[in-house]
């Protein structure tokens, strides 16, 4: 299952950094490269990986995998691999309750 996530569908906004835009994103593991949760090109397939592991398309959901990357998750994690494990672990224990 594909996921296509829109800007418009996020519900925080993130900075454009143009001069990362071209680079390789997150497309899978392994990715040891490191993640910025505050750059769009960045966020958009980090995102779009999460909701197509769990198999949603609901925008709540979304939004919650958001609140939990941007308030919840610890500040040591770095790389794109740790983030969407920690994203699709903890969401999955969150859609379990």
């Amino acid at each position: 299952m594909q996921v296509h996530i829109n800007p418009s569908d996020l519900f925080y906004r993130y900075k454009h950094k143009k001069e990362s835009m071209h680079e390789d994103k997150f497309s899978g593991l392994p990715d040891p490269h490191p993640f910025d949760r505050d750059d769009l090109y960045e966020v958009i397939p980090m995102l779009s990986n999460v909701m197509a592991t769990i198999e949603s398309t609901d925008g709540l959901i979304l939004e919650k995998i958001e609140e939990i990357m941007l308030f919840q998750m610890p500040g040591f994690i770095h790389t794109r691999e740790e983030v969407y494990n920690f994203l699709i672990s903890t969401i999955k224990q969150r859609m379990k309750t």
